[in-house]
């Protein structure tokens, strides 16, 4: 392997390795999955009760909350996240559905989807910001269209993780399947964000021309 592609390896591993812990890292795996999936045991195991379900849910989302700031987790975060459990069996309790605890979920990957379109639209793709403050260069990287660009195709890919989310939690909110919706929450949260963080790096390198120097050297025109 030659110098400068044992270089470009290790920027990429290290890239993706930031982006990971800027998403929380396994500790948000737990956090977005545990809870929903006690949610539907117990709603199982108590003969569909949606109150006892809802109290479960909200105190092992509390009990991870803990966790998470005994971690050094950031407590915004954590609060949200448990904000989001309490707000998702409350919505529950209110119409009587069980599947709409999950309905929180289908909007907050409904939001954050047309975000990321958005970001893209208007040239500011949230992956550059993202990996643009990882890195201390703020925005430096959108003067470099190269760079600008490749940041925009990459950023697709995390459109695509929430349309994913969409096009299965829609349709299993709809059923009434409880179970599934569960089920689902476990293996659309961390193996498909490692998906999206490993196949959006891939692009990124992939759009950057070979003589590009990299992320980390944002080429700028002025």
């Amino acid at each position: 392997m030659s110098r400068d592609s044992a270089v470009t390896e290790t920027e990429d591993s290290a890239g993706r390795d930031s982006l990971m812990r800027l998403l929380g890292g396994g500790a948000s795996a737990v956090d977005a999955s545990v809870p929903p999936v006690a949610f539907g045991l117990v709603w199982v195991f108590s003969e569909r009760s949606i109150v006892a379900s809802g109290i479960t849910a909200v105190a092992v989302g509390a009990l991870i909350g803990v966790w998470r700031l005994t971690r050094g987790a950031r407590p915004l975060a954590v609060l949200l996240s448990l904000l989001a459990v309490l707000v998702g069996a409350l919505i529950a309790l209110r119409t009587g559905q069980a599947a709409d605890f999950y309905l929180i979920r289908v909007a907050s990957n409904a939001v954050s989807g047309l975000a990321w379109m958005v970001s893209i639209a208007v040239r500011w793709p949230l992956l550059g910001l993202v990996v643009g403050t990882l890195l201390g260069q703020r925005t430096r990287w959108r003067r470099d269209p190269e760079l600008l660009r490749a940041y925009g195709r990459a950023s697709w890919v995390w459109v695509g993780q929430y349309l994913t989310r969409l096009a299965v939690f829609i349709p299993l909110w709809a059923a009434n399947a409880v179970v599934a919706l569960s089920v689902a929450q476990v293996v659309l949260t961390w193996p498909l964000v490692v998906l999206c963080v490993v196949t959006s790096w891939w692009v990124l390198r992939r759009a950057l021309p070979a003589d590009h120097p990299g992320i980390r050297h944002a080429r700028t025109t002025r």
